[in-house]
């Protein structure tokens, strides 16, 4: 499987697999709800890691469970990440970039 293991599909197939195997689609694993509570749990470890001084190790691991929870909500959601990713890079790279309080943001600011 990490033949491959730079191809998007490759990973969205592992986490289609993992789906599978555990039967999210039929045992709650699928319910954005839950999926939105998970990510957010899975945000405050990468936020732990950071402001704890935790090890850039660490650090990548709870970034991989954030990414294969993101891959899952696309899966769960029906909805292709890929191209919704390209679509919102079009558009951020259209923004214009602002300092705000000394750091870089680039948003719509309306």
């Amino acid at each position: 499987m990490e033949d491959d293991a730079g191809s998007f599909e490759t990973m969205v197939d592992a986490v289609r697999a993992f789906h599978q195997k555990h039967d999210f689609k039929n045992t709650g694993g699928e319910d954005l709800t839950y999926r939105i509570a998970l990510m957010t749990e899975e945000l405050g470890e990468i936020s732990a890691c950071v402001t704890k001084g935790q090890s850039r190790q660490r650090l990548a691991e709870e970034c991989a469970d954030l990414f294969i929870l993101l891959i899952g909500t696309a899966i769960a959601a029906d909805f292709d990440l890929r191209q919704a990713f390209w679509e919102k890079m079009r558009r951020l790279n259209g923004r214009t970039s602002r300092m705000i309080n000394g750091r870089i943001r680039v948003s719509e600011f309306k």
